[in-house]
């Protein structure tokens, strides 16, 4: 299949259509949902919501929710999800991972433990959930070209 060049509805900037478009909620597959949405809500400082339908969410601050979804009948594929947080809140998430006894590392490949990085001016940690997804926190977004 091979997509027109540029199709009839598609805005001519794409400033209008970064401005139009948001993500609303992603899906998280997880063995426990309530362990995992826990596990996030502690380390974030936030609630787990109640149920809606099979899933149970976790509200971000930005109007976006991770719908934690049981998913048993197949071993969960480690994704990789990123939450920009304060400065205050990094060191709490930091202090909330270390009481836990989850290892954080400076790296998405795991090789420098118990130390944050200061990539683009802020800080970051790496780190997994019960069922493998690489979690970051950080407090600065990256800079792209």
């Amino acid at each position: 299949m091979s997509l027109p060049q540029q199709p009839p509805h598609v805005p001519a900037t794409a400033t209008a259509a970064t401005a139009a478009v948001q993500l609303n909620h992603t899906a998280v597959y997880a063995t426990d949902r309530r362990l995992s949405a826990e596990f996030i809500a502690a380390v974030l400082g936030l609630t787990v919501a109640a149920p809606f339908g099979p899933f149970l969410p976790v509200d971000l601050g930005n109007g976006v929710t991770l719908d934690y979804y049981e998913k048993t009948d197949e071993p969960i594929q480690s994704q990789h999800y990123a939450f920009l947080v304060p400065e205050d809140g990094f060191d709490a998430a930091i202090s909330r991972l270390e009481f836990l006894g989850v290892t954080y590392y400076s790296d998405p490949a795991h090789t420098d433990p118990g130390r944050p990085n200061t990539l683009f001016g802020g800080r970051g940690a790496y780190f997994l959930d019960p069922d493998g997804h690489n979690m970051e926190i950080m407090t600065v977004p990256y800079a792209r070209p």
